[in-house]
């Protein structure tokens, strides 16, 4: 239609979006779907947070508030940066949003002009490469193979860097590979970006807390102080509190780019729900010992996934040190043809196939910029697990 933006023929459906909300059709229909499409926690919102959010609305905080965020969670997001990650900011120094997804936006529509370019590792969480063509700049798309552990390189991010470089997206641990930069990863990356001052970091950490295995977490403005007035550090409640739906995300960066941010803000959304920011304020200072109950139960069930899927024939999957998914390659798979006579020629072939002959639903690899493979969200009961790695396990086996 002629009255439509040239700028939307720039971006796509979010993939994963598409893959649950077909999952959810399809059993509304009757068929037993077994969805590990989706990127939330199965656990329930811990009750005192809950009980926070009761409180609020009966104290009367049903009200506009401050366009991005309330003081009191304000404050509770810089104790967070401090107790957390030793990162010192102010309250006029942190934005809260309607979700992560909504902080990134913002900042990438407050600062990319035409032509201004974005560097993302790929595989990348669906969303990022869009809003960077929504916001009228270029995504430039930088491999981070399973050979190299779906982490780049220093060498490869040097060679990445152009005059138009204005952001880095880095995400860590990844969604959707679950991949984790320690922090001697992390600081040859940071070294490079020292060299190169116009380059601000988009720090994506809301898996910050959902490790495995020792793994220790950092974030570039941690490891580098020299970044920490080009770097927003965003984060949220929604994964590691169990609050999906809450839909709070924040951020922290310099003066300047917040004040932007919030004029974005100011003229979209306005203030996030102001009863999701009262409960966000016990979440943040509450209790979080559920956080290592949860994490065991997470480890289980990539573990189960992991041993699961790598004694499937033409499948390879890596061991990921956090988030709660896996990104298992399936190059072994390619040109074999399903039961039905579908011809996999790709990783979508692969997930379409298996959706509609074993009914599970998987994300497939091309949509996160790196094929031929498909994520599985292990955010699901042990049940539901199992049951999904026979189907799978069934329907390669079924190929031919």
């Amino acid at each position: 239609m002629t009255f439509l933006s040239a700028t939307l023929a720039r971006v796509k459906p979010s993939p994963t979006v598409a893959v649950t909300g077909k999952a959810a059709d399809l059993r509304a229909a009757g068929r037993p779907i077994i969805s590990l499409g989706a990127g939330e926690p199965d656990f329930d919102t811990p009750e005192h947070i809950q009980n926070a959010a009761i409180a609020a609305m009966k104290a009367g905080h049903t009200r506009y508030t401050p366009v991005d965020g309330i003081p009191q969670l304000k404050q509770a997001i810089c104790d967070k940066f401090d107790r957390d990650n030793g990162l010192t900011y102010r309250p006029e120094q942190v934005s809260v949003s309607s979700g992560g997804k909504q902080v990134l936006y913002n900042a990438l529509m407050a600062t990319l002009n035409p032509g201004d370019e974005v560097i993302i590792p790929a595989p990348y969480w669906v969303s990022y490469p869009d809003m960077v063509r929504l916001a009228g700049g270029e995504p430039v798309i930088l491999p981070a193979p399973a050979e190299d552990g779906f982490r780049i390189t220093a060498e490869a991010l040097e060679a990445a860097i152009t005059p138009r470089t204005k952001w880095l997206i880095f995400n860590s641990p990844s969604n959707p590979t679950g991949a984790g930069y320690d922090r001697d990863h992390l600081k040859a990356l940071t070294d490079v970006l020292m060299r190169h001052p116009q380059v601000w970091v988009m720090s994506d950490d809301m898996y910050e807390h959902l490790v495995y295995d020792g793994f220790e977490f950092a974030t570039p403005a941690q490891v580098e102080p020299g970044l920490y007035d080009r770097t927003l550090t965003v984060n949220g409640v929604s994964k590691a509190y169990c609050m999906t739906g809450w839909r709070i995300g924040y951020a922290a960066g310099p003066v300047e780019l917040i004040t932007a941010m919030r004029k974005i803000q100011s003229q979209s959304t306005s203030n996030p729900c102001s009863i999701s920011q009262w409960a966000a304020v016990a979440a943040l200072n509450g209790p979080h010992d559920f956080i290592a109950d949860n994490n065991i139960a997470f480890a289980r069930r990539r573990d189960l996934v992991v041993a699961r899927l790598n004694a499937i024939a033409g499948i390879s999957c890596p061991v990921p040190q956090g988030a709660f998914y896996v990104y298992p390659s399936i190059a072994g798979l390619i040109g074999k043809t399903s039961p039905a006579g579908r011809r996999i020629d790709t990783d979508e072939d692969f997930a379409i196939a298996l959706l509609e002959e074993s009914d599970v639903a998987v994300v497939f690899g091309a949509a996160f910029g790196l094929a031929p493979h498909f994520r599985i969200s292990y955010a699901a009961s042990d049940e539901d697990l199992t049951a999904a790695c026979d189907r799978i396990e069934a329907f390669c086996n079924s190929l031919t």
